[in-house]
């Protein structure tokens, strides 16, 4: 029987969903008109991908401290609008002609930023609008609404770029976000103001250096931050490398580059549906640990795509292993982590997740940027591939219960 979670908890879905789906109709947008329309090499396309992620993060660092004691909601609708103005500029420049790669890194930093600071105030609105016996499903949710726009908005999106220019799918992200803004408005009721403490944050990394201490201490987050670290950062410092091997080296084709990365995202939404019926009969901490295990094997496979036909079939079933244990594991890990964060530390521990992770994406694929400089794109992804088979050593081998989030508070 499906669980209805509230009206409040839906308008936060549907805002999600549509912010969600735009991103994904914009995936690798950045990277294509960089490509398409900017001749850029495999260096700038690295960089472009590095330096919004990394300069995004340093910018983000007083935010979490700030929003911590904050209502969450206005937060998020004035991150929405940051980010909506910011990616209107980009279609609005290409059209006049006057679009460059420096302004697609501002563009890059400023929406980095925001989206830090929006999704740790969003994992912080998520656990006062649910129930904490609920937080598995709402989390299931979005996690099958993610795999569900990954799957549609990438073959869309490059077919929206093919057939009207690489602008037209910024721009549709960008509308996207504004929506999202309204969505959030409409979830209406009072939220109320988080009680301040004795010493008021000053913004900065002092205060934020609290959310790194919390993960640090805990026997049970400190594991999967390290893991959840370095496997994001592999696999994302791989995909700018991957996009010019298939568009450029191997001749596919930009919707032939979007279906390979969309269709496999079926395998999201059936591991999103298999995470609870996994949980319940094997418990939390072994159906992370083998999810978790078995994502790390996969993007190896990537190192041999080749031509034709059979190549983008590799690509396919390689990326629908990674998704379908990526949909079991993800769920489960947002569920865990929220569990054992107390509510006063929510925003500034995922934002120091968030910064720490989109940090080492920044500075990986800076790194992979280079090495497939010197070496060769495939060489570099085949790396990566046998770097994350080493991650799964990361994971906690020893369950630990929620009773250490007041130990450690």
């Amino acid at each position: 029987m499906r669980r209805s979670l509230g009206r409040q908890f839906r308008w936060f879905w549907a805002a999600y969903a549509v912010s969600t789906f735009g991103t994904w109709l914009a995936f690798d947008a950045f990277a294509l008109i960089a490509i398409l329309a900017l001749d850029a090499g495999p260096a700038e396309v690295s960089v472009l991908a590095a330096a919004g992620l990394a300069v995004g993060a340093v910018v983000a660092v007083p935010l979490g401290p700030w929003v911590e004691f904050r209502r969450k909601r206005p937060v998020m609708i004035a991150m929405d609008l940051i980010r909506f103005a910011a990616l209107m500029s980009v279609p609005a420049a290409y059209v006049l002609g006057r679009l460059s790669f420096a302004q697609l890194l501002v563009v890059a930093v400023v929406v980095g930023a925001a989206d830090i600071a929006f999704t740790a105030a969003s994992g912080a609105c998520l656990k006062s609008l649910v129930r904490s016996e609920d937080l598995l499903v709402a989390n299931g949710r979005f996690e099958a609404t993610t795999w569900t726009a990954t799957a549609l908005g990438p073959p869309l999106g490059t077919a929206a770029i093919g057939l009207m220019g690489p602008e037209t799918s910024v721009a549709a992200n960008a509308v996207s976000f504004l929506l999202s803004a309204v969505g959030i408005r409409a979830i209406g009721g009072r939220e109320p103001r988080p009680a301040l403490p004795a010493t008021p944050p000053r913004p900065g990394a002092g205060d934020l250096l609290e959310g790194w201490r919390y993960i640090l201490a805990s026997p049970a987050l400190r594991p999967l931050f390290f893991n959840t670290v370095l496997v994001s950062g592999l696999i994302m410092a791989a995909l700018p490398l991957l996009a010019v091997l298939m568009l450029g080296d191997l001749g596919f084709a930009p919707w032939q580059y979007g279906l390979a990365f969309g269709l496999p995202c079926i395998g999201g939404l059936i591991g999103s549906r298999l995470a609870r019926p996994l949980l319940a009969r094997f418990g939390q901490h072994k159906v992370m640990l083998t999810a978790g295990t078995l994502r790390a094997c996969w993007p190896l496979g990537l190192a041999f795509v080749h031509p034709g036909p059979t190549g983008l079939f590799l690509v396919i079933a390689v990326e629908l292993g990674l998704i379908t244990c990526m949909g079991v594991f993800n769920p489960v890990f947002a569920t865990y982590r929220l569990e054992r964060l107390p509510s006063d530390r929510v925003v500034r521990t995922l934002s120091a997740w968030s910064i720490t992770s989109k940090a080492t994406v920044a500075a990986m694929t800076g790194v992979w940027g280079l090495l497939a400089g010197l070496t060769s794109p495939r060489i570099a992804i085949a790396i990566a591939g046998l770097l994350l088979l080493a991650t799964s050593l990361l994971l906690p081998r020893h369950d630990r219960t929620p009773s250490e989030r007041q130990t450690l508070a």
